[in-house]
């Protein structure tokens, strides 16, 4: 571990932390109070009232006080491939639950977040999402599109710009890519704006763990957009160049099904670009379609 580095585990227990613990629990308490409270607030207020431009100035300074708190280090490249003026369809690698927050802090654009139903069923931040107007999607398949379908034109109305995890898994790396997302900016003739993440499952380990780390390195590569209309031929290509780059920084997330476990009824699919992996995944979803069902 590095020096300075602090990890504490959510819900946390105060009988067990040690005490240089309790005093970092201590000062992030105190910062939540005194900064990311009234920002959730205020960020609730803005969009009950329908002020979304309120609402993403207030999301992007809670992103960046947790970001603070928590003493993350992002270094961003590509920013000049970014035009404010101008929504995007942007298309992330997916780590962790940090990654919206890495994202709304750094991007200088109004962000409209993709996001699986389960999480508006959190307690604190399932009325934040409702609230600002985040499109709330069912877990997988043509459900998830049609949703998406539906609700992306609103988005791009209010010159915002939508983002889409096009791996829809915090899984790791070799996770694929689904074609949902190019199909989607030829249908709103948005430009895709690649961004590749690395490191941000190290600050949050959920669901895995529940970990939380302070003191962590993230790195976030903006590529240059791919307009609408190349999007489905490049898409493939596109895929291959994010996470080649990815895979240049050891912190890149890898999935071990040893270690994460297989995620049976969760839907993914491995790149094939990653072939031993993807034989794996494929012989243990052979086996449990063998197996015979209990009566």
């Amino acid at each position: 571990m590095g020096a300075g580095r602090t990890r504490w585990t959510l819900p946390l227990s105060a009988s067990k932390a040690a005490t240089r613990d309790r005093v970092t629990r201590r000062t992030l308490s105190r910062v939540g109070a005194t900064r990311l409270v009234p920002c959730y607030v205020a960020a609730l207020v803005a969009g009950a009232a329908g002020a979304p431009r309120m609402s993403h100035r207030i999301a992007r300074r809670c992103a960046t006080t947790v970001l603070d708190a928590l003493s993350v280090t992002v270094t961003v490249t590509g920013l000049d491939h970014v035009d404010p003026s101008r929504p995007y369809l942007v298309a992330p690698l997916h780590e962790g639950l940090a990654d919206p927050v890495v994202l709304a802090a750094q991007l200088p654009l109004d962000l409209t977040f993709a996001a699986r139903d389960e999480l508006f069923s959190w307690r604190s931040l399932g009325p934040y999402l409702s609230a600002a107007g985040h499109l709330r999607l069912p877990e997988e398949g043509p459900a998830a599109y049609r949703t998406l379908l539906a609700g992306a034109p609103d988005v791009v109305a209010r010159g915002e710009s939508l983002v889409v995890f096009p791996q829809g898994s915090v899984l790791g790396i070799e996770i694929a890519f689904a074609r949902g997302v190019p199909a989607l900016a030829r249908r709103l003739s948005m430009p895709v704006l690649p961004v590749i993440l690395t490191g941000t499952h190290r600050i949050w380990h959920h669901p895995f763990d529940p970990l939380v780390e302070t003191h962590r390195r993230v790195r976030m590569r903006i590529l240059p957009p791919v307009p609408a209309s190349a999007a489905s031929r490049r898409w493939n290509d596109l895929e291959r160049t994010m996470k080649a780059i990815a895979m240049d920084d050891p912190d890149v997330r890898r999935y071990d099904p040893d270690r994460d476990g297989w995620w049976d009824g969760y839907r993914f699919e491995i790149d094939p670009a990653f072939p031993d992996l993807a034989a794996r995944v494929a012989d243990h979803r052979r086996a449990l379609a063998e197996e015979p069902a209990w009566t």
